[in-house]
C-alpha cells in the first residue's frame, strides 16, 4: 500500500508542477530559481529522458504500459521483502505514470527543471524523470549492495519432528 501511496504522491506533485509551468510560462521561457545553477524552463519533450527517442511518443506510451504491467506481474520478485526496493518501485511507478499522463493527454512531456553547474548544462527534465532515475538508482545500488554483503550463517535448523512426535512429547493432562 505504501508503494501506491508514494507513487500517487509523485504523480500528483508532478502533474501539479507541470500544469503550473504550462500555465505561468510561455514555451521556451526561463526563470532563474538559483542564478547560475537552476532555472525553471518550459520545454516540450516528445522523446524520453534527456531528449532521446524524439518523436517516438506512441512507442514510449506502449513501452510505459509494458513496463508497468511487468512491474505489477513481477512485483513480489522485484521487491523481495526489502523496504528499499518498495521505495524504488514506488518512485519508478510514480514517474512512469506521471510522464504517461502527459504523453496520452498532450502528446509530449512537460520538462521544466533546468540545471547548470559552472560551464556544464544538464538537459531539462521534470519531477517524473527524476523519480524514475532515483528509483532505478536506488534499486540498482541496493541490489548490488545486498548481493555483496555476506550475512552470517544461521544456526542449523533442527529436523522437523516426525508424525506423531508431538503426541509423545506432550505433557499428560
Amino acid at each position: 500500500m505504501r508503494v501506491l501511496s508514494l507513487s500517487f504522491a509523485i504523480v500528483v506533485l508532478d502533474q501539479w508542477l507541470k500544469a503550473l509551468i504550462r500555465q505561468k510560462f510561455f514555451l521556451g521561457e526561463s526563470w532563474p530559481v538559483i542564478p547560475g545553477c537552476l532555472n525553471f524552463t518550459y520545454l516540450r519533450n516528445t522523446g524520453a529522458v534527456w531528449g532521446i527517442f524524439q518523436h517516438q511518443n506512441e512507442w514510449l506510451v506502449l513501452l510505459s504500459f509494458v513496463v508497468l504491467i511487468l512491474m505489477a506481474v513481477f512485483y513480489r520478485w522485484l521487491v523481495d521483502d526489502r523496504r528499499v526496493h518498495r521505495l524504488a518501485i514506488g518512485c519508478m511507478i510514480g514517474g512512469i505514470v506521471g510522464n504517461l499522463i502527459d504523453r496520452i493527454k498532450l502528446g509530449w512531456v512537460t520538462d521544466f527543471l533546468d540545471f547548470h553547474w559552472a560551464a556544464n548544462h544538464w538537459p531539462c527534465f521534470n519531477l517524473a524523470d527524476a523519480a524514475i532515475c532515483v528509483g532505478v538508482g536506488i534499486y540498482a545500488i541496493s541490489t548490488l549492495w545486498m548481493s555483496t554483503v555476506r550475512l552470517p550463517k544461521s544456526e542449523p535448523v533442527a529436523e522437523p519432528l516426525g508424525r506423531g512426535a508431538h503426541e509423545r512429547t506432550a505433557p499428560n493432562v
